[in-house]
């Protein structure tokens, strides 16, 4: 059966995707907001995952609507859950199951349990969370058993998060993201498979 896993190019993914792909046949869906955005590090990281990528597009206006939220709000939390759906009800309507790389300790993107369940009533799809039961140290470790991953601040990091597409439209209307954004919010980026036995502590 397949499965579309929402992925960023980093750790966390790409850790969820290799998990699923031992009993799905697992497809790595990246979103961005224009065809104009960059996503050759993104696609180098699916391509050390072994596991076939496409890039999808999110509607046009669609960046609009999300930096207006961003502002209206002030933090960018709710701007980034609803990326995080749109992306779901997107690639659901070419798999029946759809994956993504949540941990139990995230707290955005993040669907809560009566959400989860209302997507899955809703589309037919099922809805899957591999790391949902490990915490942040347990996801490094794991996928420093199967990636040698870069790491850095948002922005310094050319991955396929949300938070880059959204930082530059906000950037893009004369305003400074750092005032939206919390400081020092640090990205992954799957670089290439590790050796085995080549762990990094």
């Amino acid at each position: 059966m397949k499965a579309g896993v929402l992925f960023s190019g980093g750790k966390d993914s790409a850790l969820a995707a290799l998990l699923l792909s031992r009993d799905y046949e697992v497809e790595l869906n990246t979103f961005v907001f224009s065809a104009r955005d960059e996503t050759h590090a993104v696609e180098n990281a699916a391509r050390a995952t072994g596991l076939p990528w496409k890039r999808r597009i999110f509607e046009e206006g669609f960046l609009e609507k999300v930096v207006e939220m961003v502002i209206t709000c002030g933090y960018p939390n709710d701007a980034i859950q609803h990326v995080h759906r749109q992306a779901m009800e997107m690639v659901c309507h070419d798999y029946p199951v759809v994956a993504d790389g949540t941990r139990m300790d995230d707290r955005v993107p993040m669907l809560s349990r009566d959400e989860a369940q209302s997507f899955q009533d809703r589309t037919g799809c099922s809805y899957i969370r591999p790391l949902l039961g490990y915490g942040r140290k347990e996801v490094d470790r794991l996928a420093r058993r199967h990636f040698i991953i870069a790491n850095g601040q948002t922005g310094q990091i050319a991955n396929g998060d949300y938070e880059g597409g959204i930082r530059g439209g906000i950037a893009e209307r004369g305003l400074d993201p750092r005032a939206f954004f919390p400081q020092d919010h640090q990205q992954s980026l799957v670089l290439s498979r590790a050796e085995p036995g080549t762990e990094v502590k």
